[in-house]
């Protein structure tokens, strides 16, 4: 008899050990830890890449790392970004990637090139639309797994030397209107990053090497305020 239990009780346990474990879209999960594995997309331009700086001072890898340090796994960002990119050549890169897969968060961070070229608000807002529509379906349709940075203000830094600087904040402002009002519209996350780059004007060590772009210093900041939302939608 107790010879029968123990074989009816072996048996038993291969079955458990052998059920499919659900899946959670953007999560891993395993019966040995508890701990979760999320995944992240971050959508953008320069500034999402990072543009002369280390790869591991680009502000999705910082947010990441800052994360970690909370008990929070994230894997390495998958980052859509490349210098220069307006909102339709962002748009037309994300299809290039055919990108099947759901995050558990997505960051969009677009429209200094915009600005830049003479762009109008009106297509910037188009298209910026639509931009949001596929980050919101990246994150498995939850908005509330979605956060949009805002564009920085590269007339405080030195590359903008001789230009009008109060024309390129309006500028900025104005595209920022635009993509706060659509983010509230859909209900995504809103960082707005834009004050902490116009500090770049009196503080040299926030301006990377090229006089243009934002050092590991620099976006430590918005990498700070991204985690902390993170953080929330994560935990």
């Amino acid at each position: 008899m107790g010879y029968y239990l123990c074989s009816m009780l072996f048996f038993l346990f291969l079955g458990t050990k052998n059920e499919q474990i659900p899946m959670i879209p953007g999560h891993s999960t395993s019966r040995d830890t508890t701990i979760q594995h999320f995944t992240y997309l971050a959508l953008g331009d320069s500034y999402t890449i990072g543009e002369s700086v280390p790869e591991a001072d680009r502000f999705p890898n910082q947010a990441v790392r800052l994360l970690a340090e909370e008990g929070i796994t994230v894997a390495p960002p998958r980052i859509i970004a490349k210098t220069g990119w307006t909102t339709d050549e962002l748009e037309a890169a994300i299809g290039e990637a055919n990108v099947t897969d759901t995050f558990s968060i997505v960051t969009l961070l677009i429209g200094v090139n915009n600005q830049y070229r003479g762009r109008s608000t009106a297509e910037y807002k188009t298209q910026f639309t639509s931009l949001l529509k596929q980050a919101i379906h990246f994150a498995g349709d939850h908005s509330d797994r979605v956060v949009v940075l805002s564009i920085p203000d590269w007339g405080a830094v030195p590359f903008a030397e001789g230009r009008d600087r109060e024309q390129i904040a309006a500028e900025i402002d104005a595209f920022n209107a635009v993509n706060k009002t659509v983010s509230k519209k859909f209900k995504v996350h809103y960082i707005d990053i834009t004050p902490d780059t116009r500090k770049a004007a009196q503080d040299p060590g926030l301006v990377a090497s090229d006089g243009l772009h934002y050092s590991g210093r620099g976006m430590g900041v918005w990498a700070g305020k991204l985690a902390a939302v993170m953080s929330g939608m994560l935990k």
